[in-house]
């Protein structure tokens, strides 16, 4: 791993979908980030780019005029550019880190930032020191927390057949004896290694982007940061959940997952694409089966009204089998290396 520069070259990449006042705002304090890591690092290189991903209701020209307006353009430290069609959250991103850096070259260090999501003055510099400090590491990521300071689940281990089932039964006898085949992790205290991270703030080495490539577009949204960093860790880099970085979250903004009454097919086509592409598709059955089977624990052992919805189980099934018989879902070609990209403005 190439040791950290003391003048490192960061580009944030924030993502906008319909939701351009939040974004501003997202954009005012990761550029008041930004002041604070050049005024420790006064040699480091900040730059940001705000990618609006086809919204279509006039948020490129709120937020390109209100960018222009604020005076964030004039130097080129923010850049506001469309990325010409929704491809979804991994799209959206690649867009943003293929425009590299305002004169033409790589970044050695890409910030990835929600819309909805707001990091304190001191959040990037935490990041920098941890990937420093850990020559190892290519990806690291802050602790989220809300509006009401309550902390966020964002350090994940990777999901697996007996992660699946664990989720689905929802028991405490077997949440206790597959304790450490849980994918949400408790969350740690001080900088340590984690299998993935929550994208809402996820800065990442050049190095890993280089030789792994970027996020894979056929996932539209979810799965595509669990993807990324298990490239990651085959290929040698590890991921850092780091406190010390400390970003508020509202959440599914953009998405409105909160008010979702089932899951949205993407979501099933994410869960399937990931298995079937990182551990083939006998393996992707076992975990739909493993799903089916706790689903048949909880009807055992809970209460009807705490029961998954028999809806959610069919549709998973129905889903994985028309799916496997005409193939995973594409939605996108596999981005190539950042080695091979040439930047834009």
């Amino acid at each position: 791993m190439t040791p950290m520069p003391t003048d490192p070259r960061l580009l944030i990449v924030l993502l906008n979908w319909r939701t351009a006042p939040m974004t501003l705002r997202a954009a005012a304090e990761g550029l008041a980030a930004m002041a604070e890591l050049r005024r420790i690092m006064p040699t480091a290189r900040c730059e940001m780019v705000i990618v609006d991903n086809a919204s279509g209701d006039g948020s490129y020209e709120m937020l390109s005029e209100a960018a222009t307006g604020r005076g964030w353009t004039k130097d080129g430290t923010v850049r506001v550019i469309q990325s010409g069609h929704n491809g979804g959250f991994g799209a959206g991103n690649n867009v943003g880190i293929r425009a590299g850096m305002s004169d033409g070259t790589p970044p050695d260090l890409v910030y990835l930032l929600n819309s909805d999501a707001f990091p304190e003055p001191d959040a990037l510099l935490a990041l920098i020191r941890a990937l420093a400090a850990d020559p190892g590491a290519g990806i690291a990521g802050s602790f989220i927390f809300g509006e009401d300071s309550t902390p966020h689940e964002t350090a994940f281990r990777f999901p697996s057949f007996l992660s699946e089932f664990e989720t689905s039964a929802c028991t405490g006898p077997i949440s206790r004896l597959l304790s450490r085949f849980r994918v949400p992790l408790d969350i740690p205290q001080h900088t340590t290694r984690v299998d993935w991270l929550a994208g809402a703030s996820m800065m990442i080495r050049r190095e890993v982007l280089e030789q792994i490539g970027l996020f894979d577009e056929t996932f539209f949204l979810y799965f595509e940061e669990t993807d990324l960093c298990l490239r990651a860790e085959r290929a040698g880099f590890a991921t850092l959940y780091v406190p010390e970085s400390r970003v508020m979250h509202i959440g599914s903004v953009s998405t409105g997952m909160k008010t979702w009454v089932e899951l949205p097919d993407y979501w099933y086509d994410s869960r399937l694409h990931y298995f079937t592409k990182n551990h083939g598709k006998l393996y992707a059955g076992l975990c739909s089966l493993a799903q089916i089977l706790g689903a048949g624990v909880q009807l055992l052992r809970r209460p009807a009204k705490r029961r998954a919805r028999p809806g959610q189980l069919g549709r998973l099934l129905g889903h994985h089998r028309r799916t496997l018989a005409s193939g995973t879902p594409n939605r996108g070609e596999t981005p190539m290396p950042l080695r091979d990209m040439k930047g834009k403005s």
